[in-house]
């Protein structure tokens, strides 16, 4: 890992694997022959935006797997993480977010731990009980489709955040109009009945 990384919080996580510092590394963390982590904090790339398109064109086309690890230090950041988000295909990395620098830290392990196995391991497992359940909520709402269930569970994650989403929040979503948000917001202050 390059000098520049000496003082990153993140370093204090990183105990269960084997780390030293060294020159001329492009990446923040070499996990691998293949393999590079790029880190950035949204508070650091609010002061200094330009700093990750630097670093990815530093990058190059090097490694294959490719990750920009964002650690979430900040309350407002849904325009943030699109813009990185945009940054990071265009960049060809996978961009994953860390909403603490144990966090981070622990990703790094992972990549790092992971480097001789198959990619498809690090692949994510849904619950298809769960998700096959929220389709079958959410659809239920008229005009909600099983794509936009799928974008709304990348967005917010759980059916608790997307409950508590502000229509602002619905809006910004792709297919999701003023009806479509009225119509869910609708659904979501209704009595709730839990069935076993």
């Amino acid at each position: 890992m390059p000098p520049h990384q000496e003082g990153n919080p993140v370093l204090r996580y990183i105990r269960n694997i084997p780390w030293e510092w060294g020159e001329g590394v492009v990446p923040d963390y070499v996990v691998g022959v293949t393999g590079c982590v790029l880190f950035l904090s949204l508070r650091y790339h609010r002061l200094r935006p330009e700093y990750i398109y630097d670093r990815i064109q530093k990058l190059g086309r090097r490694f294959v797997l490719r990750v920009l690890l964002v650690q979430v230090d900040v309350t407002d950041h849904q325009e943030l993480i699109r813009e990185l988000t945009r940054v990071a295909v265009s960049g060809e990395m996978t961009l994953f977010l860390a909403w603490s620098a144990e966090e981070a830290g622990r990703y790094i392990e992972t990549f790092k731990s992971f480097e001789h196995r198959p990619p498809d391991v690090l692949r994510e497992r849904v619950d298809d009980a769960y998700l096959a359940r929220l389709t079958k909520f959410l659809t239920s709402v008229k005009s909600v489709t099983k794509t936009d269930v799928l974008t709304l569970i990348s967005n917010f994650g759980t059916l608790a955040r997307i409950v508590s989403a502000t229509p602002e929040e619905l809006a910004s979503l792709p297919g999701f109009g003023t009806q479509k948000v009225r119509r869910l917001r609708e659904a979501f202050s209704q009595p709730f009945i839990a069935h076993d």
